[in-house]
């Protein structure tokens, strides 16, 4: 997540500069072919019908962005939700487990133990969940041709997840779960779905054991139930693209428009005279730019679990939620808040 209000004329050129050398090449190109060689007759668009096109494909990305940003936002609100039960679930697991309804009462240091084990649990799901949802699909930067996985791969060690020690969610698990536990549940397919799991066999444990009662129970399974819907709409997000017909289908309009747009240009601005053949090449590099950077902008944005800087800043939920939960079990010696690197909050 870029957290600085604007980006600065470094970051923009950084992220789509590139692109910059060959709308230069392609304007100067048919610029010089227009001047110097007897084609000028045929090397003309009339202006109406690239407009249109134009029109029609800035509506057909607008489209994509806006349904890009909603994919956006959902994980957002996911996530909102997410920090807000893991709250509930600390503050319900420290009330809840209590020798009340218990005949022979249980020592207030296994008490403190047993809500110390659900919620350290509980801290490691969140980092499972996090480390799963990075695992890259076959339609994300990372695993297209050669160019684009190179340049995601950059921007991952610049802006994403490469900024940060990609053995954390290791080194958390180990932390918050014990060590037979971790073996066994690691090797799951799905490790968040078997920690969740791991939780709910304790609180049927808890209950015959009459440490909580049965509206405690359930009160704490349907948070485990809200736990359980949290990470299946993320899930969704990850392992459902945004239909590549419109993904990829604007990344084709767009080129098209490109490509015809210095034909259409050259000859407006020819009527200038002489000068507005070389003047068409900055307007024809500016537009083109705004069209290219539209399409980025939404291509770079509907896969929010990446692991690039428009990700949502799981990292740094996860260390928000682990420090709330731990100062609850009354503990001092916490980690720190993580920090943007590079103006990027992962």
């Amino acid at each position: 997540m870029y957290v600085k209000k604007n980006f600065g004329l470094k970051s923009i050129l950084r992220f789509s500069g590139g692109h910059l050398v060959w709308l230069a090449t392609w304007a100067i190109g048919t610029a010089v072919l227009y001047q110097f060689t007897g084609l000028k007759d045929w090397m003309v668009i009339p202006w109406l019908p690239l407009s249109v096109i134009g029109t029609a494909v800035a509506f057909y990305v607008g489209f994509k962005n806006n349904s890009a940003y909603d994919r956006l936002w959902e994980a957002r609100k996911i996530w909102g939700a997410i920090v807000n039960s893991s709250r509930s679930w600390g503050a319900a697991i420290r009330g809840y487990i209590s020798n009340q309804f218990r005949t022979e009462k249980v020592e207030d240091a296994t008490l403190r133990s047993l809500q110390k084990k659900m919620i350290y649990r509980h801290i490691g799901w969140l980092y499972a969940l996090r480390s799963q949802l990075l695992i890259p699909t076959q339609w994300e930067h990372v695993n297209q041709g050669r160019l684009v996985a190179r340049e995601a791969k950059r921007r991952m060690k610049h802006w994403g997840v490469g900024l940060f020690n990609d053995g954390i969610t290791e080194d958390e698990l180990k932390a918050f779960l014990p060590e037979d536990e971790l073996q066994r549940l690691i090797n799951y397919k799905n490790t968040a779905t078997q920690i969740i799991d791991q939780q709910s066999q304790d609180l049927k444990e808890l209950r015959a054991q009459d440490v909580i009662d049965d509206f405690r129970h359930m009160e704490l399974q349907k948070i485990l139930s809200d736990f359980y819907t949290f990470q299946g709409q993320c899930e969704r997000i990850k392992k459902f693209p945004l239909p590549r017909q419109y993904g990829s289908m604007s990344f084709v309009f767009i080129g098209i428009f490109i490509f015809l747009l210095p034909f259409g240009m050259v000859s407006e601005f020819a009527k200038l005279g002489e000068f507005g053949v070389w003047l068409s090449i900055p307007f024809t590099i500016l537009v083109g730019w705004v069209y290219l950077m539209m399409e980025l902008v939404g291509d770079y944005s509907e896969n929010p679990f990446e692991g690039l800087g428009n990700d949502i800043p799981m990292l740094s939920l996860c260390r928000t939620i682990e420090i709330d939960l731990r100062e609850m079990l009354g503990e001092t010696e916490l980690p720190e808040a993580i920090q943007p690197v590079n103006d990027i909050l992962m």
